[in-house]
């Protein structure tokens, strides 16, 4: 499967054929039904994208034992 930033650069290129003025009507059909197609799966994806962000930021992914930086450490001990 074509990843997603390919996905939508072919969808702005239908968008952009579907507006040609000299395109037939049964061409049209065609790329407006692979356009439906694309928008829809890019729409899934998008969905899931952001469940998994909002994911994260209601439950952050943090271990149990942080370090702890001191940032100051090496001048301690001059």
């Amino acid at each position: 499967m074509k990843n997603f930033d390919e996905r939508l650069e072919r969808l702005e290129k239908l968008s952009d054929s579907i507006n040609d003025p000299g395109i037939s009507l049964e061409e049209a059909l065609k790329v407006f039904e692979e356009g439906i197609k694309l928008a829809k799966g890019l729409e899934k994806e998008l969905d899931k994208l952001e469940g998994r962000v909002q994911s994260l930021i209601n439950n952050p992914v943090m271990p149990e034992d942080k370090p702890e930086l001191d940032l100051f450490s090496v001048m301690d001990g001059e």
